[in-house]
C-alpha cells in the first residue's frame, strides 16, 4: 500500500544520534503505574517501566544524564484545564506523585515536577541538558499519546535530536500508542527500541573511555 506521507517527503531521513545523549523518563509515577489508582495498571505501561530500567542502568553506568519527571500540582488552581479528572488528583505529597519504586531505585540524576504535558514546559530540563552539552534525547515514559508526544515535540522544537524508545513508552491503548509513535516518527524523531538505545549509550561510553 502506498504511504501518502512518504510520497510527500515525510520520513525523508533519520535524525540519528549526535555527540552526547541523555535519557528522559516521563511520568513513570505511581498514579500511572500502580493499579490501585484510576489511571494506573495498564499492562503496556508496566512493561515499559521494565524496559526503561534496563536503559537507565546502561545510562547510569555510562555517566550520561538521566532526567525523570512527575506531574504534580500544589492545588487544583495551579493545574491547567485538563479534561482528565484523575489528573487533578495528582497533588504534591500524594502517593500518586511518587516515582514508581522501580524507577526511583535506579537513581535518576534529576527529578522534576511539571504541571503540563511536556517535560520541558515550565521546567529547567532544557537548561540542564544544555549545561551538560547534550544534543540527543532518548525519550521514555508515559502516556505515549499525551505527555510523551508533547515531550517529543518540545525536544524537537528546542533543537535536540530525538530518539523515542518504543518499548520504553506505554499507553492505555495499543492503537493510540502505535499511531502516535508513527506520527512523531515521520515528523520529529527516530523510533528505536531499548536495545538500540543501550547500544548507542554503550558506543558513546566506549568512545569517551578512549578520550
Amino acid at each position: 500500500m502506498s504511504d501518502v506521507y512518504a510520497n510527500r517527503g515525510y520520513s525523508d531521513a533519520l535524525t540519528g544520534f549526535g555527540s552526547k545523549p541523555a535519557l528522559v523518563v516521563v511520568d513513570f509515577q505511581r498514579g500511572f503505574t500502580d493499579s490501585q489508582f484510576p489511571m494506573g495498571g495498564a499492562p503496556m505501561v508496566d512493561q515499559a517501566v521494565l524496559s526503561t530500567v534496563r536503559v537507565m542502568r546502561a545510562a547510569k553506568s555510562a555517566g550520561i544524564p538521566i532526567i525523570a519527571c512527575v506531574i504534580s500540582f500544589d492545588g487544583r488552581k495551579s493545574a491547567p484545564l485538563w479534561k482528565i479528572g484523575p489528573v487533578l488528583d495528582l497533588q504534591v505529597g500524594t502517593e500518586e506523585t511518587q516515582l514508581d519504586p522501580r524507577i526511583a531505585a535506579e537513581g535518576p540524576d534529576v527529578v522534576l515536577s511539571k504541571t503540563a504535558p511536556s517535560l520541558f514546559f515550565g521546567t529547567p530540563a532544557a537548561a540542564i541538558l544544555t549545561r551538560e552539552r547534550v544534543d540527543t534525547v532518548i525519550v521514555t515514559g508515559c502516556i505515549t499519546s499525551g505527555c510523551i508526544r508533547a515531550t517529543v515535540v518540545d525536544a524537537f522544537s528546542l533543537g535536540f535530536r530525538v530518539q523515542v524508545a518504543k518499548d520504553c513508552c506505554g499507553d492505555h491503548d495499543i492503537v493510540a500508542h502505535e499511531q502516535n509513535l508513527a506520527d512523531v516518527g515521520r515528523r520529529y524523531a527516530d523510533i528505536i527500541d531499548s536495545d538500540r538505545a543501550i547500544d548507542a549509550i554503550d558506543q558513546w561510553r566506549s568512545m569517551n573511555d578512549r578520550d
